[in-house]
């Protein structure tokens, strides 16, 4: 099956569009994992509380929980799609060479 040609050229990569991706991709993660962790341990510290037969501390579930899980989450993100678009972008930009080669 033939393309028909039409008569624009592909936009060049830019390299200024990785750290915009990567910062927006590390942002959302993290916001995700800190919201599920925080979830995850709001129903452990209710669960842990109600075997005590204790009133529950919420701020566990903050600190001691969610807080330090987005942060090792946020950067094992931000070292992963750091990569993955130096990556991406290195390919574009020898497929765009190779491109205007040819």
């Amino acid at each position: 099956m033939k393309l028909k040609a039409t008569g624009t050229a592909p936009r060049a990569p830019h390299w200024y569009g990785i750290p915009v991706r990567v910062l927006l991709a590390t942002f959302i993660g993290t916001l995700i994992c800190f919201a599920v962790s925080l979830f995850i341990g709001i129903l452990g510290t209710m669960i842990v509380s109600a075997l005590r037969r204790i009133h529950p501390d919420m701020r566990i579930a903050y600190r001691q929980i969610a807080l330090p899980m987005a942060m090792v989450a946020g950067a094992i993100i931000f070292l992963l799609s750091l990569v993955m678009e130096i990556r991406h972008y290195r390919q574009v930009k020898a497929l765009s060479a190779i491109e205007r080669m040819g």
